[in-house]
């Protein structure tokens, strides 16, 4: 019924067609056409889509190809900070008495004893030796259970310097072995 449609309308009007036959015909025209254009775009957007999500699929692939390629690469680094002091090893004779709460000699916290734990390391702690007792039998003990007890100083005998390095080092073994506070206090104030 608008101007912009007045010539198409004109063109339509004749002895058969009224002007309001017209319009019904020119409606009917621009439905159909709108609603193959509907059709058509609706299509378009459907490729479009199906287009856009097989290339995602492409990239996640690529993604996750690469990963596996080098996931040792890029694993995740924690957040948590560089250490300042060197890791305290002492032997695992002296981490079991520890852990039973029993008296070890300061020695093992020295420098020398820590040494002497680095080389003893080579050899698995639960490994079965054959080892000679006392009353002269044979008898097969695990490899953390026998000591060169010779090396070992007294904690009488410790030299300063040595007590000096022993004792904080026993003092982180002792909170790392749940020792109770009062006693790991007591330590320190010695």
């Amino acid at each position: 019924m608008s101007e912009v449609f007045a010539n198409a309308r004109a063109q339509l009007i004749n002895e058969n067609t009224t002007e309001e036959q017209a319009i019904q015909l020119l409606r009917h025209i621009w439905e159909a056409n709108n609603n193959t254009d509907k059709a058509t775009w609706q299509l378009q957007v459907a490729d479009e889509r199906e287009e856009h999500k097989h290339r995602e699929q492409l990239e996640d692939e690529e993604r996750e190809r690469l990963e596996q390629k080098n996931k040792h690469k890029f694993t995740a680094i924690l957040p948590t900070g560089i250490p300042n002091e060197a890791a305290i090893t002492p032997c695992s004779y002296t981490l079991r008495k520890m852990d039973k709460g029993e008296y070890v000699e300061l020695w093992y916290f020295t420098n020398n004893g820590l040494e002497e734990a680095n080389r003893k390391k080579t050899v698995d702690d639960d490994a079965m030796i054959m080892s000679t007792l006392a009353d002269g039998s044979s008898a097969w003990v695990t490899a953390a259970s026998t000591r060169n007890a010779c090396a070992v100083l007294n904690d009488k005998d410790l030299p300063f310097e040595e007590f000096y390095q022993a004792c904080p080092r026993m003092l982180t073994t002792m909170e790392e072995t749940d020792w109770p506070e009062d006693r790991i206090r007591m330590m320190a104030k010695f």
